[in-house]
């Protein structure tokens, strides 16, 4: 029997289990399909807290899991196949295993939609990228484009006129499906061009090993074309990595997980943490702040019941 399970480790989880840990509580962390989170697909953070000289995404989330584990945090790895949230105790399920629990906290994270293209692949991080706030600083003065017509990609070209020189949206279609307040916002920015009615069909140049444009095709004659660029930011949405939860955990029409009163589900005993419940800021600092919650709510919950193993 566990106090606490957590499920996910990125940054939310990872506090989660800093905290939990160090409240005696022996967390047992299952690491997921994407061990670490997205930090693991960012080269340098610059904005996270006490590193003036920026640290590496993977570096970051190792420092995390050691200061859990250090404490007594415990970890496996694999993925939640199945959970039962009905009754007391709590059952998650693994691939390899049973467990029982007495809380559990969600911090299983967000997917970022991507176009399925292998040069993506292996140019994330190193010139495609999912989050122009964590990564635009970095295209001062450079031209870059976003990918989508949709809030998220709105979003993404406005924050990233900060920087950039010039910020092309390649859209599918030939009109965009964001907010009418964000398109104005567009269309009047002089730093933002369009290229209507396109889908990318490949991104250059993983022999370099970085991007130097996108091949573009025209969704109406099939045309094929070349544009130049120097960073590729994906704008076209994430998906809440929380489908194992349907019917025993509310969300909202995407999938994220509702929070009350801190990091509370409608289920007693389990909470939610990190980008799994927060569609809006997204970043690791308030992921590590709401993992930091969700263990804080997660021992007095316990301390409520009269229950736990803390010696």
């Amino acid at each position: 029997m566990r106090d606490v399970v957590i499920i996910g480790s990125g940054c939310a989880g990872l506090t989660a289990a800093i905290y939990a840990a160090r409240a005696n509580l022996k967390p047992l962390v299952i690491r997921g399909l994407e061990p670490g989170g997205q930090l693991t697909l960012t080269t340098l953070v610059e904005n996270f807290p006490a590193f003036p000289k920026g640290v590496q995404g993977p570096e970051l989330i190792e420092l995390m899991q050691s200061q859990a584990a250090l404490f007594g945090a415990d970890f496996v790895e694999g993925h939640v196949t199945r959970v039962d949230l009905s009754h007391r105790p709590l059952v998650v399920e693994t691939e390899s295993e049973t467990l029982e629990t007495r809380t559990l906290i969600v911090a299983s994270g967000a997917s970022a939609k991507m176009l399925g293209l292998e040069s993506e692949r292996k140019l994330l991080g190193h010139g495609v990228s999912t989050c122009a706030t964590c990564d635009g600083y970095f295209y001062r003065g450079k031209e870059v484009v976003v990918v989508g017509g949709g809030d998220t990609a709105a979003e993404e070209a406005m924050f990233l006129t900060r920087y950039a020189k010039q910020v092309s949206i390649i859209h599918r279609r030939d009109q965009l499906r964001a907010s009418k307040i964000m398109q104005d916002r567009l269309f009047h920015n002089e730093r933002i061009k369009f290229v209507w009615d396109a889908v990318v069909v490949d991104i250059l140049d993983v022999g370099r090993g970085e991007v130097t444009g996108v091949r573009l095709k025209d969704t109406k004659t099939g045309d094929e074309t070349i544009k130049e660029c120097d960073g590729v930011f994906m704008g076209i949405g994430h998906s809440p990595n929380t489908s194992l939860f349907r019917g025993q955990l509310e969300m909202n029409e995407v999938g994220y997980l509702i929070t009350h009163d801190g990091s509370k589900t409608n289920v007693p005993g389990v909470f939610a943490a990190g980008d799994v419940q927060d569609h809006i800021y997204r970043q690791a600092i308030t992921a590590a702040g709401s993992g930091c919650m969700a263990a804080i709510d997660a021992e007095r919950y316990l301390e409520e019941q009269g229950t736990g193993n803390r010696e």
